[in-house]
């Protein structure tokens, strides 16, 4: 059975992973007969977002406790990760990708990367194991795979300029389909960036979960 390692970057689109995201890339996990384990890093996320308003908060929430919410208690600190245990990494969106896990959300093209989960990004490259990245997570991939990294985040125009002034090279894409660097054995989807609803989402969710786990295999 493979295994794939989830990173998750908190609870809730605005702060932490987007929850539908998160979940789908779970489901199709095991649908496709894998196993997952989620590991998220255990720091203070940017700041919380009252997903009713819209409106910052002053409450002060860790990325770590968050994620829990979603994976059901069954989540491990980022430290912990050991990509010998897994097959396969991939992290679903989320502005908690751009606040928790870097601060492109803050700073750009003129970002840095969370030391933790550039660590991680690094040495599934290195053991050259597959990866899958959606929605606003591609931003990390020219710091992870260097330049020329080919990559999606669908038509955002602003986004993907920053991607190209990091390195990468942006492809657009629609939101039921997948960009693939074989090169890098590594998979792309705009899910959220795109998707207006579940269904538009799950479509290219569930290629990158398939193709991730064939290139495992």
């Amino acid at each position: 059975m493979k295994k794939v390692a989830v990173l998750l970057s908190g609870s809730g689109v605005f702060d932490g992973a987007e929850v539908n995201e998160a979940v789908l890339t779970l489901l199709h996990i095991s649908k496709q007969g894998a196993s997952y384990q989620c590991f998220a890093p255990d720091i203070d996320q940017l700041h919380v977002v009252n997903h009713l308003n819209g409106d910052v908060t002053e409450e002060k929430r860790n990325v770590l406790v968050e994620s829990a919410r979603i994976a059901r208690g069954e989540v491990k600190p980022l430290s912990e990760l050991n990509v010998a245990d897994f097959d396969a990494l991939i992290l679903p969106g989320g502005f908690g990708v751009a606040k928790n896990f870097c601060d492109f959300a803050v700073n750009g093209a003129e970002m840095t990367v969370n030391e933790q989960v550039l660590a991680v990004g690094k040495a599934f490259v290195e053991a050259r194991k597959p990866a899958g990245y959606m929605c606003i997570a591609p931003v990390l991939l020219p710091y992870i795979y260097g330049d020329g990294v080919r990559a999606t985040v669908g038509y955002d125009k602003d986004v993907a300029s920053a991607i190209e002034q990091m390195g990468g090279k942006h492809v657009e894409c629609p939101v039921d389909d997948i960009v693939v660097d074989d090169a890098n054995r590594l998979v792309t989807t705009p899910a959220y960036m795109l998707a207006q609803n579940l269904v538009d989402a799950e479509k290219g969710i569930s290629k990158l979960v398939e193709k991730v786990l064939y290139m495992a295999s």
